[in-house]
């Protein structure tokens, strides 16, 4: 006979667990995929050389932008690791796009949730967050919103989703329809389906190490380039082969940019670096912004920037091939900052520069 003190038994009804998860796998079927667009390259030099640019459509989540598919798995991870139950409160530090499509997430599964951020946000991303029934909870300082979660989370007996560690895995990177296998299906019947780049920024780094594992485990020839904004973490950390990088600086490039270096940024995936003036990512989110005749968000500009110069240099190594990015979040989200001239000028963003640089590519194909 088993002697009970020998048993320990901690298990709960699932119900509520089971049909949250329900609710998020039923929220993602009746989402269409994100689509592909082909970015309209001069036929002057494409002509001579055969290459294609597309553009990773992430605006048409329903909470607008790359992050909604993040949120997802956090949420998923959570669950399923036991941590949200049906009365947890739910906190992130963030103050971005991550918080607005955690906040959908807990108010679909009728959960509060709590975004940390600076006390410096703009009231334009705290009226997005709560928009979605999230709450804002202040700090002084951006390097405060780590540890105040934490706090919150202690002091409510809730849990914190904490993007920044659990972003690479939180998201299957064999499959699953994440980005990676997404982007690869929708190229299938181009003339170019396998890209010679993908190219995209770090915010938590989760994105850049879903692909960068997804190549290697598809065995693809592709690589990865990732593109920083000035003072992040991430570029002088994989430069020196380091993890300690710490900048003390918040990136003026709103979702991507650390001032250190996360720990779901995974170095090893990556192909390529490459550090994107702040400016010049202005200038580039105007200038397709003008060209698909929509606003787009700075980290698109980022990510479009990198892809030009890998462009530049397939043209002049005349070979033929694609290059792929992502169009993270729609611009409209930035009217007040980023598509304001008064704005810009406070800020030191002088993009006119960079402006003629990406004018002379579309002319010639040549990239300084």
């Amino acid at each position: 006979m088993t002697d009970p003190a020998s048993i320990a038994d901690r298990s709960r009804p699932r119900t509520w667990v089971d049909d949250a998860v329900r609710l998020i796998a039923a929220d993602a079927r009746r989402s269409a995929d994100t689509h592909l667009l082909r970015y309209p390259l001069p036929s002057a030099w494409c002509d001579v050389v055969d290459v294609q640019l597309y553009l990773k459509d992430e605006t048409t989540h329903i909470t607008g932008s790359l992050k909604h598919r993040l949120a997802r798995s956090l949420f998923l991870y959570a669950l399923c690791n036991g941590w949200i139950g049906e009365n947890t409160t739910v906190i992130e530090a963030s103050s971005g796009s991550t918080a607005v499509s955690e906040a959908y997430f807990a108010a679909m599964l009728g959960l509060p949730f709590i975004a940390v951020m600076p006390s410096s946000t703009s009231s334009a991303k705290i009226a997005l967050i709560e928009s979605q029934g999230g709450r804002c909870h202040f700090v002084a300082k951006a390097s405060q919103v780590y540890a105040e979660a934490e706090r919150l989370a202690e002091e409510t007996g809730g849990h914190y989703l904490d993007q920044f560690t659990n972003a690479e895995a939180a998201t299957d990177w064999r499959g699953n329809n994440n980005i990676a296998e997404s982007i690869f299906e929708q190229l299938r019947e181009e003339q170019h389906p396998i890209p010679e780049w993908i190219v995209v920024g770090a915010g938590t780094g989760g994105t850049s190490a879903t692909i960068g594992r997804f190549i290697r485990y598809r065995r693809h020839a592709s690589r990865l380039c990732v593109v920083d904004p000035e003072n992040s973490a991430f570029f002088p950390a994989y430069a020196q082969g380091r993890r300690d990088v710490v900048t003390g600086v918040s990136s003026r490039i709103e979702g991507i940019g650390r001032p250190r270096v996360e720990p779901s940024f995974l170095p090893d995936v990556v192909d390529r670096m490459v550090v994107v003036p702040d400016a010049a990512s202005v200038a580039a989110a105007h200038h397709v912004s003008a060209v698909l005749g929509r606003r787009v968000g700075p980290s698109t500009g980022t990510n479009v920037w990198g892809a030009f110069g890998l462009l530049a240099e397939m043209v002049a190594q005349k070979r033929s091939g694609s290059v792929v990015t992502l169009l993270a979040d729609s611009g409209d989200r930035y009217a007040d900052t980023y598509f304001s001239q008064e704005w810009l000028t406070q800020s030191g963003l002088n993009d006119s520069a960079f402006a003629g640089v990406l004018v002379e590519f579309e002319r010639s194909g040549f990239w300084p």
